[in-house]
């Protein structure tokens, strides 16, 4: 097989040939991930943007693994090149930052089996092509691919790749505003982004091994469970990167010293201080469980700019996400806990209370009380008026 241009005029010696093994393998890796791309776009529906981009994908990759098999010429190869690169660059976008031009991959989600058997078929697309196009040095024979064995290998993976695709958890309620700020509620083509969940559903407990689904719970719309699954997604992906406590004390954390009773919290005064909530890449609080002697990080308590009334606290799970704030807490100059309020709500001489400001906990562990548990008793804090305090059992461990 020669890949040539389309003049059989230019078929010179210098022509570079490659076996059609290549091209169709490259052909069938490239059906494999437009197939996975298309039992995806059913899970992104409530985005049409992804949907869109999700179709256009899945189109480009379907239509070039056809043509690649039908037709192995060098233009066809190239152009497979740059389908497969495009496909590549996207992923990997999406995956480090998220796609900010496209609703419903906006925000940064950890890789999951779909998508990484999607982008491994893609990168075995352009490894295949790349060595089809690469020019011979020497006239040695090469070897053919073994199309039937690869097509069953490939049409393997492509199957387990379009079964999980329907179980894949993305992030699809909030995104980050060009302000840094997190905006809430995408805009839903359907209206049933309003209605309230059935409470009767079948809950799952949270388990952050698991895809995230905390449905289930009363007066909870579709759009405020998307929202703070959103949350927890982004959290899990980038919050394990604190897991160094001295890593996180080299860059601005510091103890406010109530690792004596089995949680600690380290705070970053320059994250309290931004206009960016709910980001782990810059978590105003991280929290560690110091039960076993050392420091495991276990959660996140983002905060909110501190001064912030609890009840101007953005609304952006409903009942799944509970604010709260510390107004008993006195600390010294050195910003340690060494107290707390009287009676009169005051701190002893010496002492200082903070100004109020709200703040929630992401666990990165199974919890009694849900993802978004607060600590009990004292530590728990104060929450808005008329409110109970939250206890999730429907998600809880």
């Amino acid at each position: 097989m020669t890949l040539a241009t389309d003049d059989p005029g230019t078929r010179t010696g210098a022509t570079v040939t490659r076996t059609t093994g290549l091209v169709g393998l490259a052909g069938l890796t490239s059906l494999g991930a437009g197939a996975i791309h298309a039992a995806a776009i059913g899970v992104h529906s409530e985005h049409r943007p992804a949907v869109l981009a999700f179709t256009a994908v899945a189109a480009a990759q379907l239509a070039w693994g056809v043509l690649a098999l039908v037709r192995g010429n060098r233009l066809v190869a190239v152009v497979g090149l740059l389908v497969g690169a495009g496909a590549l660059a996207g992923w990997a976008l999406a995956k480090v930052s998220g796609i900010p031009f496209v609703a419903g991959l906006d925000v940064a989600e950890p890789v999951q089996t779909a998508d990484g058997l999607a982008a491994g078929l893609a990168l075995a697309s352009v490894l295949a092509v790349g060595a089809a196009l690469w020019p011979e040095h020497d006239a040695r024979p090469r070897l053919r691919a073994p199309l039937p064995l690869l097509a069953v290998g490939v049409a393997a993976l492509t199957v387990f790749g379009m079964m999980t695709a329907g179980s894949h958890a993305h992030a699809g309620g909030d995104h980050h505003g060009s302000d840094g700020t997190v905006a809430t509620g995408h805009e839903h083509e359907h209206e049933a982004a309003d209605h309230v969940e059935d409470a009767s559903a079948a809950t799952v407990p949270y388990d952050p091994t698991q895809p995230i689904d905390l449905s289930g719970v009363d007066g909870v719309t579709s759009e405020q469970q998307a929202a703070a699954e959103n949350v927890i997604a982004v959290t899990l992906h980038g919050l394990p990167q604190w897991a160094d406590p001295a890593y996180a004390e080299a860059n601005g954390f510091h103890s406010i010293g109530d690792g004596f009773t089995g949680i600690e919290h380290l705070i970053n005064e320059a994250n309290m201080d931004d206009d960016v909530i709910l980001d782990p890449d810059v978590p105003e609080s991280l929290v560690y469980d110091t039960s076993g002697g050392g420091r495991r990080l276990v959660a996140a308590m983002y905060m909110l700019k501190r001064g912030t009334p609890l009840e101007e606290a953005p609304d952006i799970g409903g009942n799944l996400m509970q604010w709260h704030t510390h107004d008993n807490l006195c600390y010294n100059a050195e910003g340690k806990v060494r107290g707390l309020t009287d009676a009169d709500g005051a701190c002893p001489a010496g002492l200082v209370k903070p100004v109020e400001t709200p703040m929630i906990h992401v666990w990165l562990e199974s919890h009694p009380c849900g993802p978004f548990a607060a600590l009990e008793g004292i530590a728990g804090g104060r929450i808005p008026d008329g409110e109970e305090v939250l206890c999730d059992h429907a998600h809880g461990s």
